[in-house]
């Protein structure tokens, strides 16, 4: 007390006060620019697939103008290069432990500008297809290769941030996919959809010269081998140097690499053509090992099986059931789609780092199950009516626009974020392709099913079967996924194995994370004969601290610094209540 007046925390004016440095609130780190742009970079990639999806959604109602397909050709030809996309990401996981991950990139653009030329100059259905397999391809490699790559760079306090770029750059290119539609809707039939096409050879030829700025993954250089490279990387993609020798340590560890090995280049074993981690991730996995493949397979199974690439690719379709006739008003109804869709994966961006991947993902999961049953019950109504209902007509579009909405804001970015971070360092690069592989499989049954499935069991009906599929989607995760949020890439296995029983596992984890942050440890000052105490607290153990007794015990425990000198015959160091 000083004049009466207590102190914050019950410090007196009147006291001398010991230096304790830990106390001080840690300030957020800011966000890394460099890590930022070489995640941008990367992720960019990912506009090729998106471009994809929304240009052919406008595309294939000239493509079946003027080739005049039926409508089982056009289901196949709008969800074919979602199969062909498996070659490349089975391969893509092979490729980038082979040429490091920015070259698996570049060529990833490359396979993509040859296959939008070879669409572009198609003249028939079969030079289409083949078109269709080159880009495939090409879309299977950038798929695979920008979540992994940005999650290895990526510093922990922004990984969820920035390994959601791909999800956005998807949704990106849906847009440029939608407006490229509006833009060429007025050519010539012959014409138009051939530059639709064609065009996407563009973003290809930036992309290839843009990731040559980019640095190599720190990971994949601490695999061949190159810890002096891998070190420089760090430093720039780390929020601290602390930071990027913590980083650093934990991937030597994960490795392999004795951790007191300060060589710029070491020798490694080199496993030839994958040897033991498919045997690791499939044959003989570990309980961390087999319920990290469930999560991260299964989170990709489930994003593409509630529907959402027969709403991207066919809402022109949809909407010409709800009851809108011209293409024009169609074209701009889809662009109204993917406009919302990428509005609010840019919310989502920057919610995964503050709420975390959880909460984000089961509302995104529940409102979702809501638009989806929405959507089925307007079109049922619609389908069943003899004249028009602007009332259903209007609940259809804006279930349409929530339910695009809701997936942006969860399940599209948190997909590529959870299963790009949860895998082991060895196994990062092949369970990746394992996901994406199942996306793409999943992808493409749905979205070559989808104009079979409606007249089979109604358009209705097929939106309610999504729907039942999502309320099993958001049972499964409820149940098997963890929260990953702050949590290191070298730290993920420790919070997998125990299957539905993870909470006790994460409880026990951060039981043993609050004993961490609240040792005690001295430090001996070479200059004085003092020891200053060091407390490793998080905020809310020092509120608590601050607010019990304990304090005011402790605060009248220390002696001032000039009483050694006064006193000689006691000891020279401030003495600490027992407590």
């Amino acid at each position: 007390m000083a004049n009466g007046k207590p102190e914050r925390y019950g410090v007196s004016s009147g006291q001398t006060r010991l230096p304790i440095p830990a106390f001080d609130t840690p300030q957020k780190p800011k966000r890394n620019k460099y890590a930022f742009a070489c995640s941008f970079l990367a992720s960019m990639t990912s506009i090729l697939l998106g471009y994809d999806i929304g240009v052919m959604s406008g595309a294939i109602i000239y493509i079946q103008k003027d080739l005049h397909i039926s409508d089982v050709q056009k289901e196949v030809i709008m969800g074919i290069l979602n199969v062909y996309s498996l070659l490349g990401s089975a391969a893509a996981g092979r490729t980038s432990d082979w040429i490091g991950r920015r070259y698996t990139i570049v060529f990833a653009g490359a396979i993509f500008f040859a296959g939008a030329l070879l669409m572009g100059f198609a003249t028939n259905y079969t030079f289409l297809m083949a078109g269709r397999f080159v880009a495939g391809i090409g879309v299977g490699y950038a798929l695979m290769i920008a979540p992994v790559y940005t999650a290895e760079v990526a510093p922990a306090s922004s990984r969820g941030f920035l390994t959601s770029f791909p999800e956005v750059f998807i949704n990106f290119g849906i847009l440029l996919g939608y407006v490229s539609n509006f833009a060429f809707s007025k050519l010539p039939t012959n014409i138009g959809w051939r530059f639709m096409l064609g065009i996407g050879a563009i973003p290809s030829i930036f992309l290839a010269v843009g990731v040559l700025a980019m640095p190599e993954s720190p990971r994949w250089l601490v695999m061949q081998g190159r810890l002096g490279e891998a070190k420089r990387v760090l430093d720039r993609t780390s929020d601290s140097l602390e930071e990027s020798k913590l980083r650093l340590s934990d991937i030597k560890e994960a490795a392999g690499i004795p951790e007191n090995c300060d060589e710029d280049i070491v020798p490694i074993t080199k496993q030839h053509n994958g040897e033991g981690v498919w045997r690791d991730l499939l044959f003989r996995p570990t309980p961390a090992v087999r319920h990290i493949l469930m999560c991260g397979v299964g989170i990709h199974f489930f994003q593409q099986a509630s529907g959402i690439d027969s709403v991207v690719l066919y809402s022109p379709e949809i909407f010409e059931k709800a009851g809108i006739r011209n293409d024009t008003d169609k074209l701009l109804a889809t662009m109204a789609v993917g406009f919302t869709k990428t509005m609010f994966i840019l919310v989502a961006t920057f919610l995964l780092d503050k709420i975390g991947r959880r909460p984000l993902l089961l509302s995104s999961v529940a409102g979702m199950i809501l638009s989806l049953m929405g959507l089925g019950f307007g079109l049922t109504i619609i389908e069943h009516s003899d004249h028009r209902l602007t009332w259903a007509v209007a609940l259809c579009i804006a279930t349409v626009l929530s339910y695009v909405a809701f997936f942006s804001i969860g399940m599209g970015p948190i997909t590529w974020v959870y299963s790009s971070e949860i895998f082991p360092l060895k196994l990062r690069a092949q369970g990746c392709s394992m996901g994406v592989a199942m996306n793409r499989v999943t992808s493409g049954v749905i979205s070559m099913t989808f104009i079979s499935l409606y007249k089979a069991i109604s358009i209705g009906g097929a939106f309610f079967l999504y729907g039942g599929i999502a309320v099993i989607a958001l049972v499964f995760f409820y149940t098997l996924y963890p929260e990953t949020q702050g949590k290191t890439l070298e730290e993920m296995e420790t919070l997998f194995g125990t299957f539905f029983k993870w909470r006790s596992t994460l409880r026990a984890l951060n039981e043993k994370k609050s004993e961490t942050n609240g040792q005690i440890s001295t430090r001996i000052a070479p200059d004085e004969a003092k020891v200053y105490i060091v407390f490793k607290l998080d905020k809310k153990s020092l509120d608590n601290i601050c607010s019990s007794e304990i304090w005011s015990q402790m605060n009248g425990s220390f002696d001032k610094p000039n009483q050694a000198k006064e006193h000689p015959s006691e000891s020279s160091e401030p003495k600490l209540h027992q407590r």
